[in-house]
């Protein structure tokens, strides 16, 4: 997927997050918002796996361990989603860390219990 589509992909995301939270409001548990978000992309024919987990891969070799995702979004975009008060850097991290092992390009940090939702969205990048 080229930088182009990608973009055009966040838009949507962004369009779609926005809805789930003017729909279903803060205060929820975040697998309620995974499900929703999930439910919106997928209205719009975008693939959206919840859930998702990915091998751990340590020096080249598969460990007996995986990491879960909340969303991967048409192979390419990973959602973590969080319903907080406060924002702490570990979530940073570990969407950071998510997008190196998976080696995926663009992520998204999603906080849903704020009042606007654009102020709980955060994009990240991995080498894009």
């Amino acid at each position: 997927m080229n930088k182009y589509q990608l973009n055009r992909l966040s838009n949507l995301i962004l369009k779609c997050s926005i809805e789930v939270h003017k729909e279903m409001g803060p205060g929820l548990l975040e697998s309620i918002y995974e499900n929703c978000l999930a439910k919106e992309l997928n209205n719009l024919n975008i693939q959206a796996k919840r859930q998702v987990h990915l091998p751990l891969i340590y020096k080249g070799d598969a460990l007996d361990k995986h990491f879960k995702i909340d969303l991967l979004v048409e192979n390419e975009i990973i959602i973590e989603i969080k319903s907080t008060d406060h924002m702490i850097p570990v979530f940073e991290a570990q969407l950071i860390s998510y997008l190196k092992l998976s080696n995926k390009r663009l992520g998204f940090l999603i906080n849903f219990n704020v009042p606007r939702l654009v102020d709980g969205f955060r994009r990240f990048v991995n080498d894009f």
